[in-house]
């Protein structure tokens, strides 16, 4: 992932508000569906699953940070992303892309 790509990122999470977050976090179905969007969009974009897989790489980063899971799938998700090694994290990346991807 480029710098630009990062700090869009970066950008786009910071400043979304919390009653947005907790919509999106609530429910994990909704969750998926909110990835589904921003996939769609990113392929519109042109942008290939390594770098779809990137950018969600550094929203599970974040979220692992900064979000506490609302459900029993995202307190999953937490715990796998925070015991995993870089490599494992980006694979597991990649499998949350084609997770919501075959929807």
């Amino acid at each position: 992932m480029n710098e630009n790509s990062e700090e869009r990122v970066d950008k786009t999470l910071d400043s979304m508000s919390e009653e947005k977050k907790e919509s999106i976090l609530a429910d994990f179905d909704h969750f998926k569906g909110y990835l589904q969007d921003k996939m769609a969009m990113g392929k519109k974009m042109g942008l290939q699953e390594e770098q779809l897989a990137q950018t969600a790489e550094k929203v599970g980063d974040y979220l692992a940070k900064h979000e506490e899971p609302k459900n029993r799938e995202e307190q999953l998700l937490q715990e796998l992303w925070k015991v995993g090694n870089q490599e494992e994290r980006h694979k597991l990346a990649h499998m949350l892309v084609k997770l919501v991807d075959s929807e």
